[in-house]
């Protein structure tokens, strides 16, 4: 049994998963959703399966990339539950997990020479994106793109299934590209991250609960606040 939290993007996930399915999922999205919901999202997956959170077998957590403070949210609350319960935890890559999720969503649409792109809006057309075959094999490093209408010439020929929250403005940009389909509404959940989390705690893949920090991919930078009358100072 395994608690998993998705708090990457703008969506605030909690998955109870085993090794076969999910038990429990609760999720919403919008702002400030992460720090208004989790802890309870988390309090009624326990209460639908009448299980105790010292009764779990690990605690997985959405790494990154993603949201800056969303990442920090989900981070803290899985050590706080961890630290409480005496659990082990587990990082689970973001874009694989969309990966997985879309795979099962497409079924037989997916082709075996598709290659699946879960992107994450960064801002303007920055997406942070990778690419997976169809048998979860990756093809490209997670990264930070500024996508352009050749970005993906050298999977040329192949079919590709962008989606994400990052992937609907880069709509009109492929337009007159038929191979590269552009996926609305795609969203990230606690509950794709199931077979990754359950390869991990077969395999013993656990973070150290106290020093483990998200995998934010770019230095997070805050805004300067407009002082009025400090123009030029």
């Amino acid at each position: 049994m395994i608690l998993c939290l998705e708090t990457a993007t703008p969506v605030c996930s909690v998955a109870l998963n085993d090794g076969c399915c999910t038990l429990a999922l609760r999720e919403s999205e919008g702002n400030n959703v992460h720090s208004e919901k989790i802890t309870r999202f988390i309090q009624e997956v326990m209460e639908t399966t009448g299980l105790e959170t010292n009764k779990l077998d690990a605690v997985a957590v959405s790494r990154g990339p993603g949201s800056y403070t969303g990442l920090r949210i989900g981070v803290s609350t899985a050590k706080g539950v961890c630290y409480a319960a005496d659990l082990p935890l587990m990082a689970i890559d973001t874009l694989e997990a969309m990966a997985w999720g879309m795979r099962d969503k497409l079924g037989p649409m997916l082709l075996p020479d598709d290659l699946l792109v879960p992107m994450i809006d960064a801002r303007r057309m920055e997406v942070y994106c990778s690419i997976f075959d169809a048998n979860m094999g990756r093809r490209q490093d997670t990264k930070a793109l500024v996508v352009e209408a050749d970005s993906f010439k050298e999977f040329e020929g192949r079919r590709l299934w962008l989606f994400g929250d990052g992937a609907p403005k880069l709509k009109p940009l492929f337009a007159d590209q038929p191979l590269i389909q552009v996926v609305d509404g795609f969203k990230p959940s606690a509950a794709f991250m199931r077979t990754l989390a359950d390869k991990a705690l077969k395999n013993g893949e656990f973070v150290d609960v106290a020093y483990f920090e998200p995998f934010y991919l770019k230095d997070f930078v805050a805004g300067k606040p407009h002082v009025k009358g400090l123009e030029g100072s």
